[in-house]
């Protein structure tokens, strides 16, 4: 027989799922609505924080240095990420980027003891292709990203496998607010997606992302959404917090704590909750980002940071 603590876990677990799927829907309606005036020209952020896609770049060569990450009650995940790339017209964006990984962990061996477990590594090498539609009704964009298996399994950092993440994204601008709903398939959880987690995985599986963003003025924009991680079939984790060696918790707990690497059903990979962010652009060639994601389904609070900066604006204008 269930013990009333378990079920009431699981009970908050099913009724943060369903607010989240709800939210979905109603974020889907919203963008749909007709508009009763069509705005032209729009000054709202096309992208959050927290957003798979991110906005797209005006210059034809783009070279961006991005230094982000998350940190949690698990470890910190944070990385370097060179990327640059080439925008043919004013729709299709390709791009690719390497990312170092830097990682801090307090983990627990099987004996009791206390150890810190830091590494650096390289991380999988990826290139995407990017689709953007804009438009005063609806904007649409596309994105299809794949990733060679180049990073450490070792340390959590790859699964060993080529992944591929396609997200689609609808947003509409409302005066200085913007709704969107973000929905991806792919067959890893995108390292980009909402916070970066303490693990990678590998599994077929579904992601959507719904709120709204608003801008406050020309240099600073808010975002709240909820997020939802569906997976389905067998799925696989490779922790980036527990070295070899470490002890797990034997099953229970994140995927990141149930040992170095951990196979299952669907319910492994699967996560929901919501975040709220706010980006902040002083200058044309440096973004900052700053979150808070709240994982229901782990329990697990994230406060995840960005700095973008734009080499090619920074070296075109050096007083930027």
């Amino acid at each position: 027989m269930p013990s009333p603590m378990r079920s009431s876990v699981e009970s908050d677990i099913k009724a943060a799922t369903r607010l989240s799927r709800a939210l979905l829907i109603a974020a889907a309606a919203l963008l749909l609505v007709p508009q009763v005036r069509a705005q032209a020209n729009s000054s709202a952020p096309s992208s959050n924080s927290s957003s798979v896609i991110p906005a797209m770049r005006s210059d034809h060569f783009t070279w961006i240095e991005q230094f982000d990450g998350s940190s949690n009650t698990e470890g910190q995940v944070t990385l370097l990420d060179s990327s640059v790339g080439y925008l043919y017209g004013h729709h299709l964006f390709v791009d690719a980027g390497v990312p170092v990984y830097f990682v801090r962990a307090n983990t627990t061996t099987a004996s009791g003891a206390s150890t810190t477990n830091s590494f650096t590594d390289l991380g999988d090498i990826y290139g995407q292709v990017r689709l953007s539609f804009p438009s005063p009704v609806l904007n649409f964009k596309t994105q299809f990203t794949g990733r060679a298996p180049t990073g450490s399994t070792s340390d959590g950092i790859s699964t060993g496998h080529a992944t591929y993440d396609w997200t689609n994204r609808i947003d509409r601008d409302f005066g200085d607010w913007t709704p969107f709903l973000e929905v991806g398939l792919a067959n890893s959880i995108p390292d980009t997606f909402v916070y970066r987690r303490p693990f990678a995985s590998y599994g077929e599986l579904g992601h959507f992302q719904a709120g709204a963003a608003y801008h406050v003025v020309s240099w600073l924009s808010v975002a709240a959404s909820a997020f939802d991680v569906a997976p389905w079939g067998s799925q696989t984790t490779d922790s980036r917090v527990l070295g070899n060696g470490s002890g797990a918790s034997a099953g229970h707990g994140p995927p990141s704590l149930q040992g170095h690497q951990t196979t299952g059903g669907s319910s492994l990979a699967a996560d929901n909750g919501f975040s709220a962010g706010l980006d902040l652009s002083p200058t044309k060639a440096i973004d900052f980002t700053v979150g808070y994601s709240r994982s229901t389904h782990y329990d697990l609070n994230t406060i995840s940071f960005g700095i973008a900066v734009n080499m090619r604006a920074i070296l075109r204008h050096p007083g930027l």
